[in-house]
């Protein structure tokens, strides 16, 4: 990804990190203001998924969903704000999903993204009088190598699962990454300003 923001002629620093490891969030944080300037926008996308039935699922399933979801995203925002709050604009993004309104065999997921929404506004009230603006976007069903693993873990052709979803979608098709980067594009640009502390569904029409 680096590369190619490079090569758009663009300026870019990858840096590799364990988002749920303190130690190694304020690593990769360090490095990115030293070769990248202070960080004033921070996207939590970073996700695993590990489904399962309640009954079948182990702690081990469940604490690595939210270590890497809800913990990550918290010592993410907790790192960048003090950047941001010292320049007085700051843009923090968190990728929630559908799913907080409930899944089956996604309860780990579920909550994990579920709690993201809550992280959110929480951070929307307190940072909100500094410039910096907290929001969470929630994807439907996206097209990637994550619902890809999915289509697979249950034995089914991944275009026919595709089509499958993309039936009970208003807009007759599943999403794709495209999607999800224009909503983020908007929300963190000065123009979103004013809007904080809000939960974004790009999920192709409303979810009920």
């Amino acid at each position: 990804m680096a590369d190619t923001i490079i090569e758009a002629g663009g300026t870019a620093h990858a840096v590799g990190a364990d988002v749920s490891d303190e130690t190694s969030v304020q690593k990769a944080v360090e490095q990115v203001n030293a070769a990248l300037g202070a960080p004033v926008v921070l996207v939590n996308n970073a996700g695993v998924i590990r489904d399962n039935l309640l009954f079948k699922m182990s702690t081990g399933d469940w604490d690595t969903v939210m270590n890497v979801h809800l913990r990550g995203s918290f010592l993410m925002a907790r790192e960048v704000q003090a950047y941001m709050t010292h320049s007085g604009f700051g843009r923090i993004i968190n990728l929630s999903s559908v799913s907080a309104l409930g899944n089956r065999g996604q309860a780990n997921y579920a909550a994990a993204k579920a709690g993201l929404q809550g992280f959110t506004m929480s951070l929307a009230l307190e940072l909100g009088k500094d410039g910096v603006t907290a929001n969470a976007i929630a994807p439907g069903f996206i097209e990637t190598e994550m619902t890809a693993a999915t289509a697979a873990r249950i034995g089914m052709d991944f275009d026919e699962f595709k089509a499958k979803v993309a039936a009970d979608i208003p807009v007759a098709r599943v999403g794709v990454p495209d999607d999800i980067a224009h909503a983020t594009s908007f929300l963190a640009s000065e123009g979103a300003g004013f809007v904080s502390g809000q939960v974004l569904y790009v999920a192709g029409g409303p979810k009920v």
